[in-house]
């Protein structure tokens, strides 16, 4: 397996894949087999909950499984590696189509949750639905439903 993918500026290692590279490398993978009319929002979303399910079907009946997967083997791991590139791959694909920057979004939610979640008051809490001000929370009745662990 080549452990190189060609770039703008030379090659980089499979392991240093930037989302910026996988969404133009997606890009012209559709444009060359002129696939974007298929890849509406709707369409590249369906496909990528299809994938989810086909990756939650490997965990479906093992119940908990230690991190790491020490006792699955290389085949099982390579499935899993295989179902996690899928849903990767229409993730970034929705996102590019749908123009939304995946990598600033995501550290935009990481700041919000880091500001809405701090160390000092959530370490060790396993609470993903809590009230934050309890104020507000009983005047509005919004509880926070962020996951965060």
């Amino acid at each position: 397996m080549k452990d190189r993918i060609p770039s703008e500026n030379g090659e980089h290692r499979l392991s240093d894949v930037a989302l910026a590279d996988l969404t133009r490398m997606l890009a012209d993978f559709a444009n060359d087999r002129e696939w974007e009319n298929y890849h509406t929002p709707r369409n590249l979303l369906l496909a990528l909950v299809s994938e989810v399910g086909e990756l939650s079907e490997i965990f479906q009946w093992k119940g908990e499984v230690p991190r790491g997967l020490t006792d699955w083997n290389a085949d099982e791991k390579e499935h899993l590696g295989e179902e996690l590139a899928d849903v990767l791959l229409y993730l970034v694909r929705l996102a590019d189509v749908c123009n939304v920057n995946l990598g600033e979004a995501a550290l935009r939610k990481l700041k919000k949750n880091a500001l809405k979640y701090p160390v000092e008051k959530y370490k060790g809490s396993a609470h993903k639905y809590i009230l934050h001000d309890t104020d507000d929370a009983e005047k509005n009745g919004n509880v926070s439903s962020d996951i965060v662990s």
